[in-house]
């Protein structure tokens, strides 16, 4: 075989008991590992204070759901005005009709108020002329 043919490449099996103890290679990991390491951490912190962020953000959406709840509920047991609406229109009502039919009583009142002046008018008339006329 010619120098140039033959093969420098070793097998696998070689190459696995170099890589522990070749230090290149400890040296370029160490550096990746110093690299990637406080952005790991600083990612990992970050994830811890999102999920404490998102549990304290869960328990302000359950209390506000209590509330809310305790509000919804407070409504409903609150008085219902529209029936109390009803009630005073419906009196309203009743109050103008009243009123009509008072007016109309006293419109004849007045009127039977009036014939009967006329009718004392008339008989006072009548009785000084039955005075005056003794015949």
């Amino acid at each position: 075989m010619d120098i140039d043919t033959e093969s420098t490449a070793t097998s696998l099996d070689e190459n696995t008991e170099n890589f522990c103890d070749n230090p290149t290679r400890d040296t370029i990991a160490e550096g990746l590992m110093g690299l990637i390491k406080p952005t790991v951490d600083q990612l990992d912190e970050r994830v811890r204070a999102t999920r404490l962020s998102q549990v304290e953000l869960r328990q302000c959406i359950e209390g506000l759901s209590e509330e809310l709840k305790r509000i919804s509920e407070d409504q409903k047991h609150s008085i219902d005005l529209e029936v109390y609406l009803k009630k005073l229109i419906n009196a309203k009502q009743r109050v103008t009709v009243l009123s009509n039919i008072l007016q109309s009583a006293q419109e004849r009142l007045n009127r039977v108020h009036m014939s009967i002046d006329k009718e004392t008018v008339k008989r006072k008339v009548l009785l000084n002329n039955t005075i005056e006329d003794p015949q």
